[in-house]
């Protein structure tokens, strides 16, 4: 088995549409043909966990965080990032992350969150915008049902918690077919006019190529007719955060213990109490800081992410508990999801979780 599909299960599940413009992930070392032997799993790459690759006889490290964000100009081991790069190379270690895409899709890194916290009624707290298109096509109206069906099942047509959504249009069309042509319907050299139908539905940007090859394939007419429409809709499955429910109420207390318990949080920082039993949770892996007007627009009773600076507890104005609890804190569940994706399509390889803590935060 190849490198390569071991990044196709993966962008599957967390495509790299999904990803955010600053960020790197995909694969950033190695060749995608390579056979592939074992992987380890981790959330950033050092040159321990390089190290620990080669013990275990990995040749593909599968991480959270991309070791690469912004361009290298030299490669000579002047710092840790370089050096673990050259180790890899040397060694023919693959380096696949998947970060941002991993974050925002609804399975993905905030999902598990949930799910460590118990939360029900989960949602995205940040829905993304124009990652939805929609295909426009005209066919022969005895032509719709197949072309419906293989275009719905290669995942057009969702919206929300519905599926197979279309809106179709009787109308006419025209053609005529030219030299070296073999239509349909319609003879060459005279103007044809055929009963079809406009068959419309949305799709989400990534499967772009997989739709249109589709359509292609089950359109009748030998050079089909089609449209492609970027759309500004939100998409409630795709984006940042999530917000959801404890079943039962909670003092604030109480919770943060329960989040010390389960994220193995040395230390939490949070805004002052607020005298109030907690239900609603707001919550986003790494850098959340930025999602804690959506937090409060939303009734949260807490914001729970990390990386919040100083004047950025103010913010909250005594409406919502905010709870720091670390940025590794938070997303060292993200190893477990790709273990998850893996293992049950390829059973019969090996998946390592990596043995190395790799939170450069202390606290003393």
């Amino acid at each position: 088995m190849k490198i390569k599909e071991i990044i196709e299960e993966l962008e599957n599940y967390a495509p790299l549409s999904y990803q955010e413009n600053y960020d790197n992930s995909g694969l950033i070392i190695g060749s995608a043909n390579t056979e592939f032997k074992a992987a380890l799993l981790c959330i950033d790459i050092t040159e321990e966990i390089i190290e620990e690759a080669i013990i275990k006889g990995t040749n593909l490290i599968i991480s959270h965080h991309p070791i690469i964000f912004s361009g290298l100009k030299s490669l000579t081991g002047k710092n840790f990032v370089e050096r673990s790069i050259i180790k890899a190379i040397k060694n023919d270690i693959a380096i696949y992350a998947s970060h941002t895409n991993m974050d925002n899709v609804i399975n993905g890194v905030n999902k598990r969150i949930c799910e460590k916290l118990e939360l029900i009624n989960c949602k995205v707290l940040e829905p993304s915008k124009n990652n939805l298109k929609k295909l426009v096509t005209f066919i022969p109206e005895n032509k719709l049902e197949k072309l419906k069906i293989a275009v719905f099942e290669a995942g057009a047509g969702h919206i929300g918690k519905y599926d197979n959504c279309s809106y179709n249009i009787s109308g006419e069309g025209s053609f005529r077919a030219l030299e070296n042509t073999n239509p349909y319907v319609g003879e060459k050299g005279k103007i044809h006019l055929e009963k079809e139908i406009r068959f419309e539905t949305i799709f989400p940007i990534h499967l772009q190529n997989k739709i249109i090859s589709t359509l292609i394939k089950n359109h009748p007419y030998e050079e089909a007719a089609y449209d492609i429409y970027s759309l500004d809709n939100k998409n409630d499955n795709i984006g940042a955060g999530m917000i959801g429910d404890l079943e039962n109420e909670i003092d604030e207390e109480e919770l943060l213990n329960k989040i010390k318990e389960i994220f193995n949080a040395q230390s939490i920082k949070h805004t002052k109490f607020l005298n109030k039993r907690i239900k609603k949770v707001a919550l986003c892996g790494g850098s959340g800081s930025f999602l804690l007007k959506n937090a409060i627009s939303k009734k949260a009773d807490v914001f729970i992410t990390s990386d919040f600076k100083y004047h950025q507890f103010f913010d909250a104005e005594e409406t919502i508990l905010i709870a720091d609890i670390g940025h590794y804190e938070s997303e060292q569940y993200t190893k477990d999801i790709f273990f998850d994706i893996l293992t049950k399509k390829f059973p019969n390889f090996a998946f390592y979780f990596t043995e190395i803590n790799t939170n450069p935060v202390n606290y003393y």
